[in-house]
């Protein structure tokens, strides 16, 4: 796969758990609103193996910001999309883990 051009990369967990938790729908939803919204150049999406986040599944995460979202259903994914068509760095409410740009943070507990 040749990545030239995209400016984001969505991983999709599709491991045993987050597909038992809705991940099918996750993913057909998320492709189909970057579709709806011409955004399938600029964001490819890959559907991955587990991601060790089982029980916050099922997980997208979002390259280069490094947003990790967890239970991710179909309302969230539409919202995901639609901010991400938008450049709004506004939060979904899915959000657990964030880059700084050296390591990764736990959202839920920076917001305490």
């Amino acid at each position: 796969m040749n990545l030239d051009g995209f400016s984001k990369h969505l991983l999709i967990c599709s491991g045993k758990t987050c597909t038992k938790n809705g991940a099918e729908e996750v993913t057909e939803t998320i492709r189909g609103e970057l579709k709806n919204s011409e955004l399938q150049k600029e964001i490819h999406t890959t559907k991955t193996l587990c991601n060790g986040q089982c029980k916050h599944g099922p997980i997208a995460v979002l390259y280069p910001q490094g947003i990790w979202y967890k239970e991710m259903n179909k309302t969230k994914s539409e919202e995901l999309i639609r901010q991400l068509k938008e450049n709004n760095n506004d939060h979904i409410g899915s959000e657990l883990y964030c880059h700084d740009g050296k390591t990764f943070k736990n959202h839920e507990s920076s917001e305490r």
